[in-house]
């Protein structure tokens, strides 16, 4: 399952806001580092299209596709010098696939900031320059220790890790994450196995109070480079407490049909370039994630490992066409297709795979 790390300065809301996303309850109280080990939640990825599909094939049991959210200790300056927690939250981080960084635009006299003052942008800068540094550090001594080993034989691996970390190395050095570099595919490879924290994609979620949240014209204080997303997480976690009923009234009076919760989490599964299919039944509909771009026999093996050797062919009706006609009546209506080992899968589809024994 693919991890989002919940990170960011002490006291800007990250475990209020991890608490809210999984009804789990964690040590949130109004001090820094009250949060010492990784907290983890799996938290389903809301899709109406698969409760529609549950509900014309009266499944007996229905499946969400999910993201598991870790809540990592605070972060200060520093860090990459083991400041405060900071080791600690650099390997947790290390192992998550992307960040959702929480930044502090509410303004509290009794929740303690830190850093003296509310400034997002300073803080946002505070932790992506520790990233960076702890990023540098990586970066040379790799390269440092491929002198040795590229004097007793030069490969293709080898090379291809000299020239990726040579172009991160020079990002990193000019201020830029090594998510920003243009790698071919060699170096994309063994880059990716070095667990590099700048080059995880980042969705910044900046909490705001209830009156910026509500606000049709939000700018981001962060800049346009910065992909960021405004949450009141106080309100989040106050209509969370609501029942579901009350919950679905509030949000229509707002005119939503979705929570800012819901939606951030659908902003980290398209972050993560992931995609849902459907399988649907009478005895479960289920979403399954792949990543954008996948093959049919690659979306098979989510299902079981050994699917995706064994993959013959599948069929494929679209979401829509399934709901409105029934998988008999699609078949009928000519809105089934036949696919190969060659199919891109779509956003959508809702598949039956066949597959040798």
């Amino acid at each position: 399952m693919l991890q989002v790390g919940i990170v960011g300065l002490p006291n800007v809301g990250k475990s209020t806001l991890f608490k809210t996303l999984t009804k789990k309850q964690v040590p949130c109280e109004n001090f820094p580092f009250c949060t010492i080990e990784p907290n983890v939640g799996i938290v389903e990825v809301p899709d109406e299209r698969l409760w529609a599909l549950s509900k014309k094939s009266v499944s007996q049991k229905t499946v969400t596709a999910a993201i598991e959210f870790v809540d990592i200790a605070g972060l200060v300056a520093g860090a990459h010098k083991g400041e405060g927690l900071g080791n600690k939250f650099l390997a947790n981080i290390r192992e998550v696939d992307m960040i959702a960084h929480v930044v502090r635009a509410f303004k509290d006299s009794n929740v303690h900031h830190v850093n003296e003052g509310i400034d997002p942008l300073r803080d946002v800068e505070i932790i992506e320059l520790e990233l960076a540094m702890a990023d540098l550090d990586t970066v040379q001594k790799r390269l440092n220790n491929l002198v040795s080993k590229m004097k007793a034989g030069k490969t293709r691996e080898l090379e291809a890790e000299q020239s990726g970390l040579t172009k991160i190395l020079a990002a990193i050095q000019s201020g830029k994450p090594a998510r920003e570099v243009e790698l071919d595919e060699d170096e994309q490879k063994v880059i990716k196995s070095f667990g590099l924290l700048t080059l995880k994609p980042v969705l910044y979620v900046v909490n705001v109070d209830e009156e910026t949240a509500a606000s049709a014209n939000w700018q981001s204080p962060l800049g346009p480079e910065r992909l960021a997303f405004p949450l009141s997480v106080k309100i989040e976690s106050e209509i969370m407490e609501m029942p579901a009923e009350e919950q679905t009234v509030f949000l229509e009076s707002l005119g939503l049909k979705q929570s800012g919760l819901d939606r951030m989490i659908v902003k980290c599964y398209e972050l993560l370039n992931l995609i849902t299919y459907f399988t649907s039944g009478e005895k479960e509909s289920r979403a399954w994630t792949v990543r954008n771009g996948a093959k049919a026999p690659e979306a098979a093996g989510v299902i079981h490992t050994d699917f995706e050797k064994a993959f013959i062919c599948a069929e494929i009706i679209n979401w829509q066409d399934f709901v409105a006609l029934g998988e008999a009546g699609a078949k009928e209506a000519g809105k089934m297709h036949m696919e190969g080992k060659e199919y891109v899968m779509k956003d959508g589809d809702t598949c039956y795979f066949k597959v040798g024994v």
